[in-house]
């Protein structure tokens, strides 16, 4: 039997680059453990931190390590930038695992787009409605499913004139404290701050515009935290519902990915009614934003009046060991060799099917 060839794409530009690593080494450990491991022939492609694509012995090294190479304080061209045609050939399929900008937001997707092969996760529009928390809640609230109040704030008029930044502060304290300054652009809680004060609004929203151009703040709410799982195309499926608890202030960076500072509830001790609502909004937030192969979404339960607000999405969430996603999928039924096998099945039939709507 032929080996389909499977690129695996990790690293990447953003301050998730080392999630990142670690989630590719997980799914090429699968890739080999399945029912059938004479299935896959993994290509691993490595993209260093100032952006230069690596394959070959390189990338081997870091994806059997798991350590990803020093950042490189060098010169790089632009051309540096662009894989060499050579890293490109010979995949059958690609499995992106990049977290955050340059990998989830659409533009790898694009190049894999233009390259003609199927590739697991969303096409360029989901990725980039998913990556961005503005233009994913403007997507939400179209398909009407109930959100915390929120603003969105630029760049530009954080880092303005005297006169503009106090009114908007002014215009954000109506969200009342404590609420949450979030990047529009970044994941796994990379550049958000909780804050309760006038003081602490105006020093995080100049954090996070280091951060990204596009800024959200959010209203905080009581409430209890769950996830669903959603994998599919244009007909998706629901994992049950977990639940994250944790003792720290809020569910930053270091609380998601230290072992034994969160835990995960699977299934989330919720009633089989909340449960079911939660699944069905998950199924309609992938479809709002046009998302295909896999998606998390992220809930906010407030148990004292039964409201389920949806959080965000999340295009290609984590696969390291401590992974919401593939737990959700291993305590529905399907474990991760099969979960990573399945993932890829969805994406050559997406391409196949995007053939043949083209086809004379």
């Amino acid at each position: 039997m032929t080996k389909l060839r499977v690129g695996l794409l990790f690293g990447g530009c953003s301050g998730e680059h080392e999630v990142s690593v670690t989630s590719a080494k997980a799914i090429a450990a699968a890739l080999s453990a399945g029912s059938n491991p004479d299935k896959y022939e993994v290509f691993p492609v490595y993209i260093q931190k100032n952006g230069v694509w690596k394959g070959g012995d390189t990338a081997q090294q870091v994806l059997a390590s798991g350590q990803p190479l020093p950042a490189d304080d060098g010169d790089v061209k632009p051309s540096d930038r662009v894989p060499e045609p050579a890293i490109l050939e010979g995949s059958d399929v690609w499995f992106p695992i990049l977290h955050g900008p340059n990998g989830e937001d659409g533009t790898v997707q694009g190049l894999l787009t233009l390259m003609g092969v199927p590739f697991v996760g969303a096409g360029v529009l989901g990725s980039a409605v998913g990556m961005d928390k503005i233009a994913m809640k403007t997507a939400f609230a179209r398909a009407g499913l109930p959100q915390v109040r929120y603003q969105a704030v630029r760049r530009s008029q954080v880092w303005s004139n005297p006169c503009v930044f106090p009114k908007l502060c002014d215009e954000l304290d109506e969200l009342g404290y404590p609420c949450f300054v979030k990047p529009a652009n970044l994941g796994s809680s990379v550049g958000i701050s909780k804050v309760r004060s006038r003081s602490e609004l105006e020093a995080a929203l100049d954090a996070a515009a280091t951060y990204d151009r596009r800024i959200i703040v959010e209203a905080g709410v009581e409430a209890r935290e769950l996830e669903c799982a959603v994998l599919g195309n244009d007909y998706p499926k629901a994992s049950v519902v977990g639940e994250i608890t944790y003792n720290t202030d809020f569910y930053d960076y270091e609380t998601k990915y230290t072992q034994g500072q969160a835990e995960l509830l699977i299934p989330a001790p919720v009633d089989t009614a909340i449960a079911s609502k939660i699944r069905d909004m998950a199924i309609e937030a992938f479809l709002a934003v046009d998302c295909a192969g896999l998606a998390r979404v992220d809930f906010f339960y407030v148990e004292k009046t039964g409201e389920i607000l949806i959080n965000e999405i999340n295009t290609l969430p984590g696969f390291t060991a401590l992974s919401m996603y593939p737990q959700l999928w291993a305590a529905t039924g399907i474990a991760f060799p099969e979960l990573v096998d399945k993932l890829i099945e969805l994406a050559v039939e997406r391409k196949n099917e995007a053939a043949e709507e083209t086809s004379p």
